[in-house]
């Protein structure tokens, strides 16, 4: 997602093809002998972060999804470039994943090497501080079971077709969810995950300019084309994704899909699309159904292609690998 967001994001349950090695069995008290702390940390760090800068939720979930989908959840988008390899995180698709969401996993990341030096993986840590941010900004609490290590590779030619983009149509969205192992259903509940953050303007200004999108809202669209009048010199201007409680994780983004207030093509199409239609119906008309909906997709998430002690390591520094010349 970012006050800045496009966002979001997604998934499933373990991918085979994603690992050589047979997935680690991840358990909800894996840190409880070996890091007491790990849970308090992670709590005490994300709070006044999110206090700070309320777009922390947002971002962080939208990361989240942008690493689990990419070779599966193992801390690569975090990776940063250096003069062997160009990373996830440099690619066009993840230009805009916000600082404020790399910040916490690092903040998280130094305090816990005070408490527990060599001990927690920064995918877990990404893992955990999502669940904690959203159920921060309202959103459902769903469990977090622990154990990822974080893997050794990120390739930034390896992002395209790996992620879904904000113009693609629902059939080309769901074969990216499949290859996850997502259904139809959970492709939306997870999109819901725009009820927060923000979408630079690049990347709906084609419903805008050179003309508008007819089923937009249109004194939605008149405030998106005053916003975004400059977006091709000012690069940094963006948009809520839910213009209605922007801060709020709810359901009023698919309320506000059948109202045409929907930012991105690949958000309006949920509800213009026949298959999907029903869905965005349910949970309108249900939070409590949305939210079990994608408490239970995070879950799945959070578990696509997680690394064992064979296929991955715990990082010293989240955006480095231990051996630097890898």
């Amino acid at each position: 997602m970012s006050l800045h967001i496009c966002v979001l994001f997604l998934v499933l349950v373990f991918v085979p093809s994603l690992n050589s090695a047979p997935p680690p069995n991840l358990t909800k008290d894996y840190y409880q002998k070996t890091c007491p702390d790990f849970s308090k940390i992670v709590r005490e760090t994300v709070t006044p972060k999110q206090g700070q800068q309320p777009t922390t939720a947002a971002g962080t979930l939208r990361l989240f999804f942008h690493d689990c989908f990419m070779e599966g959840c193992d801390a690569s988008v975090l990776i940063a470039t250096n003069s062997f390899n160009k990373a996830e995180r440099d690619d066009d698709l993840n230009e805009s994943l916000p600082g404020d969401a790399f910040d916490i996993v690092t903040r998280i990341k130094t305090a816990l090497e005070l408490s527990c030096p060599g001990v927690v993986s920064c995918a877990d840590i990404l893992a955990q501080a999502t669940r904690d941010l959203v159920t921060m900004v309202g959103g459902p609490f769903y469990e977090v079971k622990l154990g990822r290590k974080d893997g050794f590779e990120s390739k930034a030619h390896k992002v395209k077709g790996n992620l879904p983009l904000a113009n693609q149509s629902v059939p080309d969205m769901l074969s990216i969810f499949k290859k996850n192992g997502f259904t139809l259903k959970e492709l939306v509940a997870l999109s819901g995950g725009h009820t927060i953050g923000f979408s630079h303007c690049k990347e709906f200004s084609n419903r805008i300019f050179p003309k508008v999108d007819p089923e937009l809202n249109p004194k939605f669209a008149g405030v998106l084309k005053d916003l975004c009048k400059n977006f091709e010199t000012n690069k940094t201007m963006a948009a809520f994704l839910d213009p209605v409680t922007p801060g709020k994780f709810d359901n009023m983004y698919f309320k506000n899909l059948k109202r045409g207030l929907g930012l991105l093509a690949s958000d309006h199409i949920l509800f213009k699309d026949s298959s999907t239609r029903p869905f965005v119906e349910l949970y309108a008309n249900n939070q409590t159904a949305f939210f079990e909906d994608f408490a239970r997709a995070m879950e799945k998430l959070g578990t696509v292609g997680v690394k064992g002690e064979k296929d991955g390591e715990v990082r010293r520094r989240c955006d480095h690998f231990n051996n630097l010349n890898v």
